[in-house]
């Protein structure tokens, strides 16, 4: 009877490796890297830049795990423990054998036991060839691998919960009658449909709501409890096999991906700079006590058209730009970087202001708030022209033009969403002005607004008497 040769990779103690295939082009350093740098706000491809990996592979990995860092390197992870090799320790070792040292000297350079080296040389080693070759990169793959614990989710396990999840998100929408309405045919594309396409009707309870349901609903079985957050991961998570990936467009977003919140705080325009934030405007803005502050924005209507509204801070005084649409909107072709064609681009609205705040004496005309639209790109322009300094506020930071936009909402009164304000002439948006203006105020002591500015400007103009 002949006896079956044994090859020395048979001493490593693994089991065959079914066409695994080469190993990832990063470990675990490249990938903590690149998950702190997208918790900082940054985009895959420069997190990808940051973590020396290409910026195809750091886009696919922020796809795969759906946007949401894995648990190991989450913020809350705890780090690597020290009993387990490093990276470089696995690179030392590589070298230190490659010099012929033995496993003692090795183990008494890098300060570690014999028997762990020993373990490491023959566990993590290098196998495809047949024998047991040891690289450090390999190695690093290798223990990552066997370190993994995988869990089925309590969506996976639990069938029940399973469809009580997903009729809530999916359930067809019910009339008062009891017949299903399906809605419009919406084909699933792999991404978010977008707030203005049409959207799959269904019941879309959030994850938050369906996990709140779950007590009310089955008080005395503790099996259907769930945390919205762990909904949220099964659904943009892949692989984790739970709930369908396209059930992401129920969700009131309809985005596939989870967003970064400290990625939504970049989101400044790169015409803003930090000398201009509303962090260094003077404080005799915030106190109302000394009139000229401004706070302006653009109020939108249907089919891209705009009215801007200027509104000042200590007397409520509104004045409305009016930004006709320009020659060819609608008919010709959108041309990349060329004119804002809908009448509300940067240079239409720069003239706007200068010639409607030019109108006002010069101590009206101190600063003006508004938020990091792209209509205010040509901020510079406009400080020279009217001689107005513009401030500019945090992103998604509304309350920090309270004024404009409370007088937002009562323009709605004349100005209802969904409706073309490109109708509306330059006189009747002045008599709208006016209408407001003279409107008595609660905060001003039932005074209009044009009788505040009046009695400021009256006061300016008096002379100062003077003693000989």
């Amino acid at each position: 009877m002949t006896r079956l040769k044994r090859r020395r990779s048979d001493r490593s103690g693994r089991a065959p490796l079914p066409s695994s295939g080469r190993p990832p082009v990063a470990g675990r350093d490249e990938l903590r890297r690149f998950w702190a740098a997208i918790a900082l706000g940054l985009s895959s491809e420069d997190a990808a830049a940051g973590a020396n990996v290409p910026q195809a592979v750091g886009a696919r990995w922020f796809r795969k795990a759906g946007g949401m860092p894995p648990a190991m390197f989450g913020t809350s992870a705890r780090p690597l423990s020290g009993r387990y090799l490093s990276f470089a320790e696995r690179e030392e070792i590589a070298l230190l054998r490659a010099q012929g040292c033995t496993v003692q000297e090795v183990a008494r350079q890098i300060g570690r036991a014999a028997s762990t080296i020993s373990r490491e040389l023959r566990r993590n080693a290098a196998t495809r060839s047949g024998g047991l070759e040891y690289r450090a990169s390999t190695a690093q793959w290798h223990a990552e691998r066997s370190a993994r614990r995988p869990k089925q989710t309590k969506l996976v396990l639990n069938a029940t919960l399973q469809a009580y999840v997903q009729d809530r998100l999916a359930g067809l929408v019910e009339a008062p009658s009891g017949v299903f309405v399906p809605g419009p045919s919406v084909s699933w594309k792999g991404r978010r449909h977008g707030p203005r396409r049409y959207r799959r009707w269904a019941r879309a309870w959030s994850p938050e709501q369906i996990a709140r349901r779950l007590p009310v609903d089955f008080p005395d079985d503790i099996t259907m409890r769930i945390r919205h957050e762990a909904i949220y991961q099964a659904l943009f998570v892949q692989g984790r096999g739970a709930l369908r990936r396209e059930l992401t467009a129920c969700l009131r977003t309809g985005r596939v991906l989870r967003m970064p919140r400290a990625r939504t705080r970049r989101r400044g325009k790169n015409f803003v700079s930090t000398e201009i934030m509303i962090s260094q405007r003077p404080a005799e803005v915030a106190d109302r006590a000394v009139p000229g502050h401004w706070e302006g924005d653009l109020i939108l209507g249907l089919g891209s058209s705009a009215i801007g509204t200027l509104v000042e801070r200590t007397t409520r005084f509104t004045m409305l730009l009016h930004l006709p649409r320009m020659t060819g909107h609608g008919k010709k072709a959108r041309v990349k970087n060329g004119p804002a064609l809908a009448g509300h681009g940067a240079e239409a609205v720069c003239h706007a202001i200068t010639r409607t705040i030019t109108t006002l004496p010069e101590q009206l005309r101190r600063s003006l708030t508004w938020d990091q639209g792209a209509e205010m790109a040509q901020h510079a322009r406009l400080k020279i022209d009217a001689g107005l300094q513009v401030y500019f506020c945090d992103p998604q930071s509304p309350w920090q033009r309270a004024t404009n936009e409370n007088t937002n909402g009562l323009l709605r009164q004349y100005f209802p969403k969904g409706t073309d304000l490109s109708a509306h002439s330059a006189d009747e948006i002045a008599a709208v002005a006016a209408a407001l203006n003279t409107r008595p105020r609660k905060t001003l002591e039932w005074k209009t607004p044009a009788e505040a500015l009046d009695e400021l400007l009256r006061s300016a103009n008096k002379p100062v008497a003077t003693t000989a």
